[in-house]
């Protein structure tokens, strides 16, 4: 047994007497595919299960004492605030929730915006309601019109911001809107990708309005290359960047008022190593953000599972671990900086609880 003799034929070369041994070539085929097989996966996993190690290392450690809220963070709320889903009674609840909490700013989604940079009255027909609720019932808070639109970077559909025409559509929606009463507006543009001048210049001009009109430009930002030029490679590979440069991130914070990073939708599998990412990313942005603008960080307050978010990994709590000791590591005393939850339809108890208890707590200017 073990070994599998075959029979020759009268025309066989083997020599007279017992049968010679097959050459076994398909065992040693199969035992090299196998061990071919393990090896590239050891090249696989090996740098995945290093950068998984050095995200966990990065959630260790104690943050810093004060590294709570400054009074400065914001919510995203949807479209029903602004097209008449939304009543007195509504408003009054959340200014309940909100009060005593750090929440200075709301992006309220009151687009979306053509792909053409038109932004029709009939998507947000509650919106001056709204904004004189919340400057009746929770004086301070500012209402920003969150206004955003797929580009057409990465297929032929979306705004093409190429386009001096459509920039110059967006400057006038913005004005239309801001005319409402809004106290700015919150700009989502989104797949982005690292470098685009074009939207740098769509930003200037946006820019200079609001300032005419001492109002805010904030934007929704992507997240920062963990590796330098690692959005360049991804690019490379799938056609969707996901990252900026931290050039490039720099670049739009100084051209706003406030810069939202979304920092959730990260693949991370383990509640740590997301952790450990939100570290990083903080202290990424906190490199490039001049002291002159509000930098927030933002918070899932909503639970997927997929590919891309895995609701058991990506929670509040730890979002805000990783927010405080990569504030503790860059810029303990950073004034002008935040969190930002995504979304308030979505959000649970629990997620209140945890911003409430992790970030709000100590808060003096709360």
């Amino acid at each position: 047994m073990g070994r599998t003799e075959v029979a020759g034929s009268e025309n066989s070369a083997a020599p007279h007497g017992d049968a010679a041994p097959v050459p076994r070539s398909g065992a040693r085929r199969r035992r090299w595919i196998r061990r071919t097989a393990v090896g590239l996966a050891l090249l696989l996993l090996l740098p995945l299960l290093s950068v998984l190690t050095a995200l966990r290392i990065n959630y260790m450690g104690d943050p810093a004492d004060g590294t709570h809220s400054r009074g400065r963070d914001a919510l995203w709320l949807g479209h029903a605030w602004v097209d008449g889903r939304k009543k007195d009674a509504d408003v009054t609840a959340l200014a309940r929730r909100l009060r005593d909490t750090g929440i200075r700013d709301l992006y309220v989604h009151s687009g979306p915006l053509e792909h053409d940079g038109t932004l029709p009255a009939s998507v947000h027909p509650r919106a001056r309601w709204f904004i004189d609720a919340v400057h009746d019932q929770l004086p301070g808070v500012r209402v920003q019109a969150f206004l955003g639109d797929v580009v057409a970077t990465e297929s032929d559909e979306g705004m093409r911001l190429e386009d001096p025409t459509t920039r110059g559509t967006v400057l006038r929606s913005t004005r239309r809107i801001l005319d409402l009463g809004y106290d700015g507006v919150h700009l989502d543009l989104e797949p982005l990708h690292s470098g685009d001048r074009n939207y740098l210049r769509l930003l200037d001009a946006l820019h200079r309005e609001t300032r005419s009109r001492d109002t805010l430009l904030s934007v929704a930002a992507h997240q920062i290359d963990p590796l330098p030029g690692l959005h360049t490679l991804r690019g490379g590979l799938t056609g969707h960047p996901k990252w900026w440069s931290q050039e490039f991130f720099g670049q739009v914070a100084r051209r706003v008022d406030q810069i939202a990073v979304m920092s959730y939708d990260t693949a991370q599998p383990l509640e740590s190593t997301y952790g450990g990412y939100v570290a990083q990313q903080t202290s990424l942005a906190l490199e490039v953000t001049p002291p002159s603008t509000d930098l927030l960080m933002g918070l899932p307050f909503y639970w997927e599972n997929d590919v891309s978010h895995w609701g058991h990994a990506e929670t509040v709590p730890a979002a805000v671990r990783g927010v405080r000791l990569g504030l503790s590591r860059t810029d303990a005393d950073r004034a002008r900086f935040g969190v930002a939850l995504y979304i308030d339809y979505a959000a649970t108890e629990a997620n209140w609880r945890a911003y409430e208890e992790d970030w709000v707590s100590g808060c003096s200017a709360c």
